[in-house]
């Protein structure tokens, strides 16, 4: 079954070259998402904000790891968090990070399902 992909305007061209820095910064963007249970909460903060109890019952990981993992997204400034009363509200705040993370499940789902590639 096809990932769906949350609403996201058109991936725009950046017009400066890319260098070691971008690089550099895409690797660890990258490093950060290739922990199954991080992708997992990038890819439900890109249907939307969610609090911990939320995203803890969506990646079925425990409470305490998914805190941790948050620390560390949140950390690297992939996500960001507010407070709402008690409780602590995710989101993401980068429609590039979103489309990456959406476009890597979509792919994913191409080579699990075997569904032909496609634009």
């Amino acid at each position: 079954m096809p990932v769906s992909e949350p609403s996201s305007t058109a991936t725009r061209s950046h017009t400066h070259p890319s260098g070691a820095a971008q690089f550099s910064t895409a690797a660890n963007v990258f490093s950060l998402l290739s922990d199954p249970t991080r992708l997992h909460l990038v890819w439900s903060l890109a249907r939307g904000e969610a609090d911990v109890n939320t995203l803890t019952e969506a990646s079925g990981a425990a409470r305490p790891a998914v805190s941790q993992h948050l620390a560390k997204l949140r950390l690297a400034g992939l996500v960001q968090m507010r407070k709402e009363g008690r409780r602590s509200v995710y989101s993401l705040h980068d429609g590039h990070l979103r489309r990456l993370v959406v476009e890597a499940v979509n792919h994913a789902d191409h080579m699990v399902t075997g569904a032909p590639s496609h634009d």
